[in-house]
């Protein structure tokens, strides 16, 4: 491909990616699969790789995350990023709405949610997104420009060329927050307190490709400078984000007066648990921008707008005692075990402590009084300790230095703060394996929950996953709530089970550090479990996305006896052991030239496109990278090559045509 066909090209996929990415992260409504905007994306890469001079401030390839950096700048805000008043109840919401009436005669007002996240300034030069700053003490903040360009609702590019600085609220989705505390406490890390805390802590992360990989997401709000926009109240200033392509939110409304706006409180009280993102309350402005002006503002605040805060969701109860899990990978976690208390409308009983570092830097004893906060579908936990309500007869608590299930001695792995019992034998560990092996995104037995699998267990009818194909309709008809059809349909699942994919087998093994992509990555690259289990470090090393921890963790897995015996069992229960999805064109890796090679692909192929090739070599075991170095074993030259043959040269590196990658990949 020429540079201009290159340009051309470039220029359709900014087109393409950046309206599905508009359709996806603001709309809510995507109009091509996920498969289609990768390979899109992918291609936009490549050309970029081969014509660096193409690659744009704007491109859509920018949003994975740039250079690391040594620290953030400081940015002064044109226009002051001010905080909002607070109100707490009804007499303050007409107090405020008496004074505003006082000032400028009746008016009508916007109410919004009040996102907790991180509040940030977007500023836009031609519709170009060129800087992007934190609060900071409201006059000047920090430039998070490279992380904010991770956020896919932000567009880079806006659909007309203004110039303008807007503000929002950057967050973390509920879901995405718990997502990454799991995989932190996963790793034996420290779990974020809240999602707004997850949210700032991402976004001030030197490295762009950690926020990256976090979820965040952004609601705009305001324009701080409106221009010759044309616009003459919030509403419409509003109106006019969204016809730009920004994410505002929707659940925005326009009340007439305070009592309206006073009616619609409780609504939204009632809505916030159901919300994916976090909110503290609800923002009131004065609509119009001219009544705006004329209130002015102190030197902290607006004196056109206040922020509506609910009734706290946290309460105080008694620390009766704690308790201790082991869960699969034998971290241990402790749980507090609470004098029952109403908290956001539910009765909470038990609160999450996560690890003893945790326990100790919030002097939580036994017997204490404590402050306990639940917000939506997210696990209670303990926000502190009411020091001032002790009585002497409190106790500290200590961690056990032995399994509380199987008495093995505990360890604290180098870089965790969890303690783990690292006895294989050890029963929850087997119990909560168990549990992972049948669940929908391992082998997917229906009807075997925990409940289910828990007695199994406490009947001696299954202690490791072999046993599960030994069960007996007798056996199962034993057992509480078990009948004759429900325990037909558990066996005929168990049954079918054994027909799924290997990835899925993979990941119900419970490798540790190998989630789903990693067992689908695995099973696609070996096809087989046999030949999995004889694969090197070095072998596993090589594959894209397996690093040098989870290479060595499945090494030792499979070097295990009992690991050996398992899988023997399970094949000889006709459990299969091979991947079911799309075929390698060469399955034997290691009757290929390009086995374990890292190998550059440059310049334009006639026969096929560089995606093509790409796969192609990667099916027969290669790396392809997008850049020549010491370690690039081959490099592959179409018509065109450049710099990267150039290189490749200069280093002394093999050098192919296409008509040699060709007959290779014939054989």
């Amino acid at each position: 491909m020429d540079k201009r066909t290159a340009e051309n090209r470039v220029k359709e996929l900014h087109k393409l990616l950046n309206q599905y990415n508009y359709e996806y992260h603001v709309l809510d409504n995507p109009s091509v699969p996920d498969a289609e905007y990768d390979r899109l994306m992918r291609e936009l890469i490549e050309l970029e790789e081969e014509y660096p001079e193409l690659k744009t401030p704007d491109s859509p390839s920018q949003r994975v995350g740039g250079a690391v950096l040594d620290a953030f700048r400081k940015v002064a805000h044109r226009v002051p990023m001010l905080s909002l008043a607070n109100a707490f109840n009804e007499q303050d919401l007409r107090d405020f709405d008496r004074r505003v009436r006082q000032a400028v005669g009746d008016v009508e007002y916007v109410v919004e949610l009040k996102i907790d996240g991180l509040a940030v300034s977007l500023r836009y030069e031609n519709g170009l997104f060129v800087q992007g700053s934190t609060r900071g003490d409201g006059t000047t903040g920090e430039d998070i420009t490279e992380n904010l360009k991770t956020i896919r609702s932000i567009p880079l590019r806006l659909k007309k060329n203004l110039s303008m600085e807007v503000r929002g609220e950057a967050f973390m989705p509920k879901a995405s927050f718990e997502k990454l505390n799991e995989e932190r406490i996963a790793k034996g890390e420290v779990p974020f307190a809240n999602p707004r805390n997850a949210a700032a802590g991402s976004l001030r992360q030197l490295d762009p490709k950690i926020a990256a990989k976090r979820n965040l997401d952004i609601f705009v709000y305001n324009i701080a400078e409106l221009g010759d926009t044309g616009v003459s109240s919030h509403s419409e200033a509003l109106d006019l984000l969204d016809e730009l392509g920004f994410k505002t939110n929707r659940e925005r409304r326009k009340c007439k007066n305070i009592d309206e706006v006073i009616e619609l409180l409780d609504q939204l009280l009632e809505k916030r648990s159901q919300l994916p993102y976090d909110i503290d309350g609800v923002v009131i402005k004065v609509d119009s921008l001219r009544q705006q002006e004329a209130l002015g503002a102190t030197a902290k605040s607006p004196r056109w707008a206040i922020a509506y805060k609910f009734p706290a969701e946290e309460v105080v109860t008694k620390l009766l005692d704690i308790e201790l899990a082991v869960g699969r990978t034998g971290v241990i976690t402790p749980t507090a075990i609470l004098e029952p208390v109403k908290v956001a409308g539910t009765t909470v009983k038990r609160a999450s402590l996560h690890n003893e570092d945790l326990i100790r830097e919030k002097d939580i004893k036994l017997g204490d009084f404590v402050v306990v906060k639940k917000a939506g579908d997210i696990i209670p936990e303990i926000v502190n300790v009411l020091v001032d309500r002790r009585t002497g007869n409190e106790q500290d608590f200590r961690m056990p230095s032995h399994c509380p299930e199987c008495n093995s001695e505990l360890v604290r792995l180098e870089g965790e703060v969890a303690l783990r019992c690292i006895n294989p034998k050890c029963p929850a560990q087997i119990r909560e394996g168990l549990i992972h092996f049948v669940s929908r995104n391992a082998m997917n037995i229906e009807g075997l929950g925990e409940r289910v699998i828990t007695q199994l267990f406490k009947e001696g009818l299954i202690q490791d996953v072999a046993d599960l194909y030994k069960l007996t309709k007798p056996q199962l008809l034993q057992l509480e709530r078990m009948g004759e059809k429900s325990t037909d349909n558990l066996l005929h699942a168990i049954e079918r089970s054994k027909e799924n994919s290997l990835e899925r087998l993979l990941f119900g093994l419970g490798i540790r550090y190998v989630g789903e992509k990693a067992a689908k990555i695995l099973a696609e690259h070996f096809e087989t479990m046999e030949r999995l289990q004889s694969a090197t470090r070095e072998q596993l090393i090589n594959i894209p996305e397996i690093g040098e921890k989870m290479a060595d963790s499945i090494a030792t897995f499979f070097e295990q006896p009992e690991v050996k015996e398992l899988i023997e069992e399970l094949k000889s229960f006709g459990v299969n052991m091979t991947y079911k999805g799309p075929k390698r064109t060469n399955s034997d890796e290691g009757d290929s030239y390009f086995a374990g090679k890292t190998i550059v692909l440059t310049g334009k192929l006639a026969e096929m496109s560089r995606n093509e090739a790409k796969e192609q070599i990667e099916a027969r075991g290669g790396k392809v990278t997008g850049s020549v170095s010491k370690k690039t074993d081959l490099v592959i030259a179409g018509e065109d090559a450049g710099s990267k043959l150039a290189k490749a040269r200069e280093l002394n590196i093999e050098v192919w045509d296409e008509s040699r990658l060709l007959e290779e990949l014939r054989k």
